[in-house]
This record gives structure tokens, sequence and C-alpha cells, in this order.
């Protein structure tokens, strides 16, 4: 497969440099992204980057996933409006450990083959690196003028940020520059990519080593992602969506991707999955034909869910969807771990009871008005128990005076109560 061409119809090239075409027809080119280890997960933000690298090794490339754990105790300028706050040693160790075993998801580290991905972290070239050496052997290169003239240094100094540009920040594109002359002349890496925030920094690389050794490098970036409106991609009330199941479930992952709008999903199924083209292009012509089916939006969280997670999560996802939103009965109630009911049942009415009364065993009828205010009387409750209309655990009473236990709770903490076909509620046993 030709690399730029695929990442062409995917929609993931943003800017290129004169050659980078050529380069790939010449030889099997090695080239890294850079990630900035600032907590011990990815989130769906950094997943544009990660897949140009999949692209790159599915076509035969080699790629390098550069750890930022040096340039991550600084903070990189670009887009951001004010200077973030510095990590320790431990901390950043942490992280980058975390976020390898997410990027094993994505790339083969593994094989023997020549285009095997290597995990670099620049820490390792930098942490030995004095001052006064890189200010004479680097710093001597670039000028004040040319890293003045980047737009990211730019926006800072033209009052966009309340507090200007500190030395540290300012020296960030240096450092990252850097990085690519230690890659190039350590692993003959020739392409540098990122996002397209990134060009500036990327740019200074490759005119650095244009500077120091006469060396020949390219840069590509991807597009910045974002919705459809405008908004700003992969960010929910709740924050970044993450790739860690720690910080979000892959139930809420995978109802992240199963709620896109019809033109997000056709452009985010061409970025963040590996279907070929003729796949991808069906999928949108059949979704075309029944959008309410959400053809385009079941693929797309079924393949990003499996790739970030596995398929084990992702049918969990699925049966757990079907508990909320369909007809899935109470064995697939009772196989929800923990984390996935509560995140299934995010946002549904919820009431403290005594563990104790259950434990002795209590009356449906009293636990759902007097113990918890499911039903605002008795009345109510029992002409709707009578009618078939009242579930716990989703099966339906069979008398609204069944005795409900301590061992009807589903992680021996939690009773679920329905009132109807759409109302839910989440009994807490304290």
């Amino acid at each position: 497969m030709n690399f730029v061409e695929e990442l062409r119809w995917r929609g993931m090239i943003h800017s290129m440099m004169p050659g980078t075409e050529e380069l790939f027809s010449k030889e099997t080119v090695t080239a890294y992204v850079g990630i900035d280890p600032t907590a011990d997960s990815l989130h769906i933000g950094h997943l544009c980057g990660v897949m140009m690298l999949r692209h790159l090794q599915r076509c035969g490339h080699k790629p390098l996933a550069l750890i930022g754990g040096a340039t991550g105790m600084i903070g990189d300028p670009s887009g951001k409006s004010q200077e973030r706050n510095l990590l320790n040693e431990e901390t950043l160790r942490h992280n980058v450990e975390c976020i390898k075993k997410q990027l094993s998801h994505f790339l083969d580290f593994d094989s023997n083959e020549p285009n095997h991905a290597e995990l670099v972290n620049n820490y390792d070239w930098m942490k030995d690196f004095t001052f006064l050496d890189f200010a004479r052997d680097i710093g001597k290169h670039i000028t004040v003028n040319y890293m003045m003239a980047k737009d990211s240094v730019q926006k800072r100094l033209n009052g966009e940020a309340r507090d200007g540009l500190s030395f540290t920040e300012f020296t960030y594109q240096l450092l990252q520059g850097y990085d690519f002359l230690y890659l190039y002349e350590h692993k003959g890496c020739k392409l540098q990519m990122g996002g397209s925030d990134q060009w500036g920094n990327i740019t200074t690389g490759a005119e650095l080593i244009r500077r120091t050794n006469g060396g020949e490098v390219f840069a590509l970036t991807c597009p910045l992602i974002t919705k459809a409106d405008g908004g700003k991609f992969g960010k929910t009330e709740k924050g970044n969506v993450w790739l860690s199941a720690d910080y979000t479930s892959p139930y809420a992952f995978y109802q992240f991707w199963l709620n896109v709008g019809d033109e997000d999903a056709s452009r985010y199924i061409k970025i963040f999955t590996s279907l070929p083209k003729e796949e991808i292009e069906a999928l949108i012509a059949e979704h075309a034909e029944a959008p309410h089916l959400r053809i385009l939006q079941k693929r797309l969280a079924k393949e990003v869910t499996c790739m970030v997670h596995s398929e084990e999560d992702y049918n969990a996802a699925v049966e757990a969807s079907g508990i909320l939103f369909g007809n899935n009965t109470h064995d697939a109630l009772v196989k929800l771990d923990e984390r996935t009911l509560l995140a299934v049942f995010e946002g549904v009415p919820q009431f403290k009871v005594a563990k104790t009364r259950l434990e002795a065993g209590v009356k449906a009828i009293e636990l759902l008005t007097d113990d918890a205010p499911v039903f605002p009387s008795k009345g109510e409750m029992r002409k709707m128990a009578q009618g078939g209309g009242v579930s716990v655990n989703k099966q339906k009473l069979e008398s609204f005076d069944q005795e409900i236990t301590s061992a009807d709770l589903l992680n021996g903490k939690y009773i679920l109560a329905q009132k109807g076909k759409k109302n839910y509620y989440l009994l807490i046993a304290e």
C-alpha cells in the first residue's frame, strides 16, 4: 500500500513537506510521532497520531513512538494559553510504562520483521545533556528570529496568554528539534508526523538537521479532529474519553462512538479504523439508505472498541446496552461488573437503602415506597405490580409483596428497580 495515498483518502493529511511522497517510493521509511506523557493514559485526542503510525507499519514502513519523558517535564506551548504543571521523574516513568502498554494494541513491537515498532523516550538522551553543551552544540544553529516567527510563539507573545511565554517553554521547539536530529542520526528517521499544531516544532527539527549535518528530512501533519458542529472532538461533559478502562469504562467508550452524528461517523470510520476503502464506501452507502439503523456508528464503535480494549469488552458493552435500551434479561444484568453497571445506569435516580433490611428480607411494596421512593404510594405500586409493570433486576415481580433479600443484590450492593418500560432506579444497599 502507498502510505501517503492511504492517509490522503482517509482525510488524514493537513500539511506535507515537498518530497515526502517521493521518499516513500524510494525506500522503507522510518517515521516518528511524539506523545506527551502528561497522564498515565492516552485519550482519543491522541488516536489520530497513533493511527498514522499504525497505517505506516501496515504499509511496510517502520514506526517509532517517541514518549516525551524529557519534554514532558517542560510542556509544549502549542495551542496552550498557559504554562502547564511540570511533572516529576517518578510520575513520568509511571506514565511512560502505562502508555507503552496501550500502544501495543495498535503497533507490533515484538515481531522479528525489520519494520517492527520501537518505543523511544527522549529522557534517555536528554538526561545527561548539560545546559552548556546544549546551548553550544544545538542552540547556536537556530536563531532567535527563526524561533520567534513560529505561530505557537507569536500567539503567546501577542497577548493571547495572560502570563506571556517563559524561557522554559520557548526552548521547547529546540528540544523537540533535537529529538528529530537524534533519531535521524541514531535510527535513520527521516520523517516526523503529528497534529497540525505541531508543524512549527517539526519544521524547526528539519531545519536543525539541515544546518548541523546537511541532512534532508520531511514532515507530515494530520488535521486536528473536530466534530461536525465545530466542537472539540473527544470531550464529553465529564472531560476526556480515555483509552484506559480505569478512567473511561469500555461501555462508556463504546457509547461515545455509537452516539456520534452521521457526518462525523463517515469521517471517523476512515481515520480511526483500519477498514479498507471499498468496505468503508460500502458501509457509507448502506448507511445512507437507512440512516435510522446507524450502521456506520455501530461498525465504528465495534472496530475502535475491539482495537482499544478487546472483542470481549465490545461484546459486554453491546450486551450492557441491551439492558438499558433493549430487552436483555436478568442473566445479562447479573453478569455486569460493578464499573459497567454504574456506567450503564449513570444518571438514573439513585436511592440508598439499609443493607440490614435486605438481610432480614423486605417486601417489595415496602422497599419501593418506604425505603426508596420509587413509587409515591403503596396503592400505585400495588396497582402497577398487578399489571406486570414492576421489575426488580429485570425480572417482573410475581406479586407486590414478593420478598426481596440480600441474595438479590447485584455485586453484593445494588438492586435495579424498573417502573414501566423506561423508568429505572438504582438502589444502593449500605
